[in-house]
């Protein structure tokens, strides 16, 4: 067998493979698509909003200038690791503005990107624990009555806190991805679906 012969053995069992997606299947993604575009770019520019305020906020209020660097320097890294994520949000973004989305090939990458995107916002809260347990150590060590409390006590309020930090920030988390991306997904992942069976 000569690679001409291997060539188009491997052409003839992808084109086989790959069915292609029909005009009335493609319209059908415009919809879901447009939403999780318009969802992320409500997303991107509410961060913009509520890091512009917390900035304000930090700046506006009178508080002593330990305190304030601390609070300025964990708003600037968790700026730092948003940034990250965003970055591969946007690209993300930019992918699905262009869909070429002719083959069940290009459907399941689609997915993949979409599913690859859930675990990086998955990746975006888990990388906000350190920052919660910092922002404990910040409130209680900034409030003077705090010092007054017991060894065992000063540990059940700090874990408590940092622990109903994270239920909320867990939760918070699934509600937003569920309710802005994943009943989106869930139709990219339907028409999949359709098309291998």
């Amino acid at each position: 067998m000569n690679i001409d012969e291997l060539k188009n053995i491997w052409d003839n069992d992808t084109a086989e493979n790959t069915p292609e997606v029909s005009l009335e299947q493609r319209k059908s993604l415009n919809l879901p698509l447009e939403k999780i575009r318009k969802n992320m770019r409500w997303e991107f520019w509410s961060t913009i909003i509520l890091l512009a305020f917390v900035l304000v906020a930090i700046w506006g209020i009178e508080m002593p200038f330990r305190f304030r660097l601390y609070l300025d320097i964990l708003v600037g890294s968790m700026t730092l690791v948003t940034l990250f994520f965003y970055h591969k949000f946007f690209k993300l973004y930019k992918e699905i503005s262009n869909p070429e989305l002719e083959t069940l090939a290009s459907l399941q990458d689609l997915l993949h990107q979409f599913h690859l995107n859930k675990q990086y916002y998955l990746s975006f809260y888990i990388s906000f624990v350190p920052f919660i347990v910092a922002e404990m150590i910040i409130i209680l060590e900034s409030i003077p009555y705090t010092h007054q409390y017991s060894n065992l006590h000063l540990v059940c309020v700090f874990l408590g806190a940092v622990f109903a930090g994270l239920v909320f920030l867990w939760i918070l988390g699934k509600f937003w991805f569920n309710y802005y991306y994943g009943k989106y997904i869930k139709k990219v992942e339907d028409l999949v679906k359709e098309l291998r069976n």
